[in-house]
Protein backbone atom coordinates (compact mmCIF):
# COMPACT_ATOMS: atom_id res chain seq x y z
CA UNK A 1 0.00 0.00 0.00
CA UNK A 2 1.33 3.42 -0.96
CA UNK A 3 0.43 6.95 0.29
CA UNK A 4 0.82 9.86 -2.12
CA UNK A 5 1.16 13.40 -0.70
CA UNK A 6 -0.15 16.21 -2.88
CA UNK A 7 0.89 19.79 -2.12
CA UNK A 8 -1.91 22.32 -2.57
CA UNK A 9 -1.14 26.01 -3.02
CA UNK A 10 -3.73 28.35 -1.53
CA UNK A 11 -3.47 32.02 -2.51
CA UNK A 12 -5.08 34.44 -0.07
CA UNK A 13 -5.42 38.15 -0.76
CA UNK A 14 -6.06 40.79 1.85
CA UNK A 15 -7.81 44.07 1.09
CA UNK A 16 -6.99 45.31 -2.40
CA UNK A 17 -6.81 49.05 -1.65
CA UNK A 18 -3.79 50.61 -3.32
CA UNK A 19 -1.88 53.79 -2.56
CA UNK A 20 -3.12 56.81 -4.45
CA UNK A 21 -0.80 58.59 -6.84
CA UNK A 22 -0.05 62.29 -6.17
CA UNK A 23 -2.45 63.15 -8.99
CA UNK A 24 -5.20 61.07 -7.35
CA UNK A 25 -4.48 62.63 -3.95
CA UNK A 26 -4.83 66.09 -5.50
CA UNK A 27 -8.15 65.18 -7.12
CA UNK A 28 -9.45 63.76 -3.85
CA UNK A 29 -8.23 66.38 -1.38
CA UNK A 30 -7.71 69.47 -3.54
CA UNK A 31 -11.36 70.62 -3.55
CA UNK A 32 -11.21 70.95 0.26
CA UNK A 33 -8.06 73.11 0.24
CA UNK A 34 -8.78 76.84 0.43
CA UNK A 35 -6.95 80.13 -0.04
CA UNK A 36 -7.21 82.51 2.94
CA UNK A 37 -6.66 86.28 2.76
CA UNK A 38 -6.79 88.47 5.86
CA UNK A 39 -6.62 92.23 6.28
CA UNK A 40 -7.55 95.02 8.66
CA UNK A 41 -7.82 97.80 6.10
CA UNK A 42 -8.64 95.91 2.90
CA UNK A 43 -5.32 96.87 1.29
CA UNK A 44 -2.55 94.87 2.99
CA UNK A 45 -2.57 91.81 5.18
CA UNK A 46 -1.74 88.12 5.21
CA UNK A 47 -2.31 85.13 2.98
CA UNK A 48 -2.20 81.41 3.56
CA UNK A 49 -3.84 78.05 3.11
CA UNK A 50 -6.46 76.09 5.01
CA UNK A 51 -8.43 72.84 4.90
CA UNK A 52 -12.19 72.37 5.12
CA UNK A 53 -12.83 69.74 7.79
CA UNK A 54 -16.63 69.80 8.09
CA UNK A 55 -19.34 69.94 5.46
CA UNK A 56 -20.85 73.09 6.97
CA UNK A 57 -17.64 75.05 6.45
CA UNK A 58 -15.22 74.81 9.36
CA UNK A 59 -11.61 75.38 8.29
CA UNK A 60 -8.36 74.54 10.10
CA UNK A 61 -5.29 76.69 9.48
CA UNK A 62 -2.38 78.41 11.25
CA UNK A 63 -3.05 81.26 13.66
CA UNK A 64 -0.39 83.44 12.06
CA UNK A 65 -2.42 83.36 8.83
CA UNK A 66 -5.51 84.95 10.39
CA UNK A 67 -4.15 86.93 13.36
CA UNK A 68 -2.53 90.36 12.99
CA UNK A 69 0.65 91.67 14.63
CA UNK A 70 -1.37 92.82 17.65
CA UNK A 71 -2.47 89.27 18.31
CA UNK A 72 -6.07 89.80 17.20
CA UNK A 73 -7.96 88.22 14.27
CA UNK A 74 -7.99 90.28 11.10
CA UNK A 75 -11.10 92.41 10.72
CA UNK A 76 -11.56 91.14 7.17
CA UNK A 77 -11.16 87.46 6.32
CA UNK A 78 -11.94 85.94 2.94
CA UNK A 79 -11.77 82.27 2.02
CA UNK A 80 -11.63 81.19 -1.63
CA UNK A 81 -12.78 77.73 -2.70
CA UNK A 82 -10.91 75.79 -5.35
CA UNK A 83 -12.39 76.09 -8.86
CA UNK A 84 -13.20 72.88 -10.77
CA UNK A 85 -10.19 73.49 -13.00
CA UNK A 86 -7.11 75.59 -12.30
CA UNK A 87 -6.49 77.97 -15.21
CA UNK A 88 -3.73 80.16 -13.77
CA UNK A 89 -5.93 83.20 -14.35
CA UNK A 90 -6.91 84.70 -10.99
CA UNK A 91 -9.97 86.38 -12.50
CA UNK A 92 -11.30 82.89 -13.24
CA UNK A 93 -9.81 80.90 -10.35
CA UNK A 94 -10.78 83.25 -7.50
CA UNK A 95 -14.52 83.56 -7.98
CA UNK A 96 -15.88 81.41 -5.12
CA UNK A 97 -15.23 83.81 -2.24
CA UNK A 98 -16.80 83.70 1.23
CA UNK A 99 -16.35 85.71 4.38
CA UNK A 100 -15.09 83.86 7.43
CA UNK A 101 -14.76 84.45 11.16
CA UNK A 102 -12.28 83.04 13.67
CA UNK A 103 -13.91 80.70 16.19
CA UNK A 104 -10.78 79.95 18.22
CA UNK A 105 -7.02 80.21 17.96
CA UNK A 106 -3.80 79.24 19.72
CA UNK A 107 -1.09 81.91 19.25
CA UNK A 108 1.83 81.35 16.90
CA UNK A 109 4.26 81.07 19.82
CA UNK A 110 2.18 78.19 21.17
CA UNK A 111 0.43 75.71 18.84
CA UNK A 112 -0.18 78.18 16.00
CA UNK A 113 -3.65 76.86 15.16
CA UNK A 114 -6.91 78.56 14.23
CA UNK A 115 -10.42 77.33 13.53
CA UNK A 116 -12.56 79.33 11.09
CA UNK A 117 -16.21 79.25 10.09
CA UNK A 118 -17.29 80.20 6.58
CA UNK A 119 -20.34 82.46 6.38
CA UNK A 120 -23.21 81.68 4.00
CA UNK A 121 -21.25 78.82 2.45
CA UNK A 122 -22.96 76.20 0.28
CA UNK A 123 -24.12 73.00 1.94
CA UNK A 124 -22.15 69.76 1.93
CA UNK A 125 -18.74 71.23 1.18
CA UNK A 126 -15.90 68.82 0.31
CA UNK A 127 -13.77 67.93 3.33
CA UNK A 128 -10.39 66.48 4.26
CA UNK A 129 -10.28 63.82 6.97
CA UNK A 130 -7.56 63.56 9.60
CA UNK A 131 -5.28 60.52 9.59
CA UNK A 132 -3.64 59.04 12.69
CA UNK A 133 -0.02 60.29 12.71
CA UNK A 134 1.02 57.28 14.81
CA UNK A 135 0.64 55.20 11.65
CA UNK A 136 3.10 57.41 9.77
CA UNK A 137 6.70 56.25 9.44
CA UNK A 138 9.92 57.88 8.32
CA UNK A 139 10.17 57.48 4.57
CA UNK A 140 6.42 57.53 3.94
CA UNK A 141 5.47 59.53 0.87
CA UNK A 142 3.46 62.71 1.49
CA UNK A 143 1.86 65.46 -0.58
CA UNK A 144 1.44 69.16 0.21
CA UNK A 145 -1.14 71.47 -1.39
CA UNK A 146 -1.04 75.23 -0.95
CA UNK A 147 -0.42 78.67 -2.33
CA UNK A 148 3.33 79.40 -2.12
CA UNK A 149 4.52 82.98 -2.26
CA UNK A 150 5.38 83.99 -5.84
CA UNK A 151 4.02 80.65 -7.01
CA UNK A 152 0.76 79.41 -8.41
CA UNK A 153 -2.47 78.74 -6.58
CA UNK A 154 -3.33 75.22 -5.40
CA UNK A 155 0.23 74.07 -5.98
CA UNK A 156 1.04 70.38 -5.52
CA UNK A 157 4.42 69.27 -4.14
CA UNK A 158 5.59 65.81 -3.11
CA UNK A 159 8.19 64.39 -0.75
CA UNK A 160 8.56 62.11 2.23
CA UNK A 161 8.62 62.16 6.01
CA UNK A 162 12.17 62.93 7.16
CA UNK A 163 11.72 62.52 10.92
CA UNK A 164 9.49 63.34 13.90
CA UNK A 165 10.13 65.94 16.62
CA UNK A 166 8.24 66.06 19.93
CA UNK A 167 7.61 69.26 21.90
CA UNK A 168 8.96 71.35 19.05
CA UNK A 169 10.79 74.48 20.20
CA UNK A 170 10.12 73.41 23.79
CA UNK A 171 6.36 73.91 23.45
CA UNK A 172 4.69 71.06 25.28
CA UNK A 173 2.42 69.08 22.98
CA UNK A 174 3.69 70.73 19.80
CA UNK A 175 4.70 67.58 17.93
CA UNK A 176 5.75 67.92 14.31
CA UNK A 177 6.87 66.02 11.25
CA UNK A 178 9.94 67.18 9.41
CA UNK A 179 9.41 66.73 5.69
CA UNK A 180 11.28 67.43 2.49
CA UNK A 181 8.05 68.06 0.60
CA UNK A 182 8.56 71.60 -0.67
CA UNK A 183 6.58 74.28 1.16
CA UNK A 184 7.09 78.04 1.27
CA UNK A 185 5.45 81.19 2.57
CA UNK A 186 1.80 80.97 1.61
CA UNK A 187 1.62 77.23 2.32
CA UNK A 188 0.95 78.08 5.98
CA UNK A 189 -2.00 76.16 7.37
CA UNK A 190 -2.25 73.87 4.37
CA UNK A 191 -2.48 70.09 4.59
CA UNK A 192 0.28 67.51 4.51
CA UNK A 193 -1.45 64.44 3.06
CA UNK A 194 -0.70 60.72 3.09
CA UNK A 195 -1.16 58.40 0.12
CA UNK A 196 -4.81 57.91 1.08
CA UNK A 197 -5.47 61.64 0.66
CA UNK A 198 -5.97 62.18 4.40
CA UNK A 199 -4.30 64.89 6.48
CA UNK A 200 -1.38 63.80 8.67
CA UNK A 201 -0.11 67.32 9.32
CA UNK A 202 -0.61 71.06 8.96
CA UNK A 203 2.29 72.84 7.26
CA UNK A 204 3.60 75.46 9.65
CA UNK A 205 7.33 76.19 9.52
CA UNK A 206 10.33 76.29 7.23
CA UNK A 207 14.08 76.59 7.78
CA UNK A 208 16.03 78.31 5.05
CA UNK A 209 19.28 79.62 6.54
CA UNK A 210 21.77 78.19 9.03
CA UNK A 211 23.71 80.05 11.71
CA UNK A 212 26.64 80.64 9.37
CA UNK A 213 24.45 81.98 6.60
CA UNK A 214 24.54 78.70 4.70
CA UNK A 215 21.34 77.99 2.82
CA UNK A 216 19.17 75.14 4.08
CA UNK A 217 16.86 73.22 1.77
CA UNK A 218 14.20 70.58 2.26
CA UNK A 219 13.74 71.27 5.98
CA UNK A 220 10.06 71.95 6.54
CA UNK A 221 7.86 71.33 9.55
CA UNK A 222 4.26 70.18 9.72
CA UNK A 223 2.23 70.11 12.92
CA UNK A 224 0.97 66.56 13.51
CA UNK A 225 -2.74 66.02 12.97
CA UNK A 226 -3.02 64.64 16.52
CA UNK A 227 -2.13 68.09 17.89
CA UNK A 228 -4.95 69.69 15.90
CA UNK A 229 -7.48 66.98 16.83
CA UNK A 230 -6.60 67.29 20.53
CA UNK A 231 -6.77 71.08 20.43
CA UNK A 232 -10.15 71.07 18.69
CA UNK A 233 -11.47 68.59 21.25
CA UNK A 234 -10.60 71.21 23.85
CA UNK A 235 -12.79 73.62 21.90
CA UNK A 236 -15.69 71.16 22.11
CA UNK A 237 -15.24 69.78 18.62
CA UNK A 238 -14.56 66.05 18.45
CA UNK A 239 -13.28 64.51 15.22
CA UNK A 240 -12.21 60.91 14.67
CA UNK A 241 -9.29 59.77 12.56
CA UNK A 242 -10.12 58.08 9.27
CA UNK A 243 -8.71 54.52 9.26
CA UNK A 244 -5.83 54.04 6.88
CA UNK A 245 -6.67 51.87 3.87
CA UNK A 246 -5.08 48.45 3.92
CA UNK A 247 -2.65 47.80 1.10
CA UNK A 248 -2.78 44.61 -0.95
CA UNK A 249 -0.83 41.68 0.44
CA UNK A 250 -0.42 38.19 -0.98
CA UNK A 251 -0.11 35.18 1.29
CA UNK A 252 0.78 31.78 -0.17
CA UNK A 253 -0.05 28.79 2.00
CA UNK A 254 1.34 25.36 1.17
CA UNK A 255 -1.04 22.72 2.45
CA UNK A 256 -0.04 19.02 2.34
CA UNK A 257 -3.03 16.83 1.50
CA UNK A 258 -2.58 13.05 1.72
CA UNK A 259 -4.39 11.01 -0.90
CA UNK A 260 -6.43 7.93 -0.16
CA UNK A 261 -4.43 4.66 -0.08
CA UNK A 262 -4.64 2.84 -3.36
CA UNK A 263 -6.53 -0.45 -3.26
CA UNK A 264 -4.32 -3.52 -3.55
CA UNK A 265 -6.30 -4.94 -6.45
CA UNK A 266 -6.87 -1.62 -8.24
CA UNK A 267 -6.01 -1.55 -11.89
CA UNK A 268 -2.80 0.30 -12.72
CA UNK A 269 -3.17 3.67 -14.44
CA UNK A 270 -3.13 3.83 -18.19
CA UNK A 271 0.38 4.09 -19.59
CA UNK A 272 -0.07 7.55 -20.97
CA UNK A 273 2.20 9.43 -18.59
CA UNK A 274 -0.79 11.38 -17.25
CA UNK A 275 -1.14 12.07 -13.53
CA UNK A 276 -4.57 11.87 -11.88
CA UNK A 277 -5.89 15.40 -11.24
CA UNK A 278 -6.33 16.56 -7.65
CA UNK A 279 -8.84 19.32 -6.86
CA UNK A 280 -7.97 21.79 -4.08
CA UNK A 281 -10.85 23.85 -2.73
CA UNK A 282 -10.00 27.46 -1.85
CA UNK A 283 -11.25 28.78 1.50
CA UNK A 284 -13.92 31.49 1.43
CA UNK A 285 -12.54 35.05 1.28
CA UNK A 286 -11.84 36.61 4.67
CA UNK A 287 -13.76 39.66 5.79
CA UNK A 288 -11.61 42.44 7.24
CA UNK A 289 -13.35 44.87 9.56
CA UNK A 290 -11.53 48.08 10.44
CA UNK A 291 -12.87 49.94 13.47
CA UNK A 292 -12.57 53.69 13.65
CA UNK A 293 -10.65 55.13 16.56
CA UNK A 294 -12.62 57.31 18.98
CA UNK A 295 -11.91 61.05 19.05
CA UNK A 296 -8.78 62.01 20.94
CA UNK A 297 -9.33 63.00 24.57
CA UNK A 298 -9.07 66.73 25.25
CA UNK A 299 -5.59 67.70 26.30
CA UNK A 300 -4.61 70.91 28.03
CA UNK A 301 -1.63 72.33 26.18
CA UNK A 302 0.67 74.77 27.97
CA UNK A 303 3.22 76.96 26.22
CA UNK A 304 6.82 76.54 27.34
CA UNK A 305 8.61 78.13 24.40
CA UNK A 306 8.39 80.23 21.30
CA UNK A 307 7.64 79.77 17.66
CA UNK A 308 10.63 78.77 15.55
CA UNK A 309 10.37 81.98 13.57
CA UNK A 310 10.56 84.12 16.70
CA UNK A 311 12.92 82.17 18.93
CA UNK A 312 16.37 83.75 19.06
CA UNK A 313 17.91 80.50 20.25
CA UNK A 314 16.41 78.50 17.40
CA UNK A 315 17.34 81.14 14.84
CA UNK A 316 20.96 80.72 15.88
CA UNK A 317 20.68 77.04 15.01
CA UNK A 318 18.39 77.14 11.97
CA UNK A 319 16.99 80.50 10.98
CA UNK A 320 13.40 79.33 10.63
CA UNK A 321 10.48 81.54 9.89
CA UNK A 322 6.70 81.30 9.75
CA UNK A 323 5.49 80.58 6.24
Amino acid sequence: MRTVVVLGLVFCFSSVAEALTPKEVFKKAGPAVVLILGSDDGRSGSGGTGSIITGEGKVITNAHVVVNERGQPFKILYVFLKPPKITGDNSKDLVNRYKARVLAWSPAEELDLALLQLENAPAALPTIAFADPDEVEIGDLVVAIGHPEQGGLWTLTTGSISTMIANFNRVRGKDVFQTEASVNRGNSGGPLLDDDGNMVGINTMIARQGAGGIAITDVNFSLKSSVAVSWMAGQGMGLAYRPRAKKQELVVAVAPEPSKPAAADAAPPAATGATPATTVKEPPPATIVVAEKPPAEPEKVRSEGQDLGKSQEQQQVVAGQPL
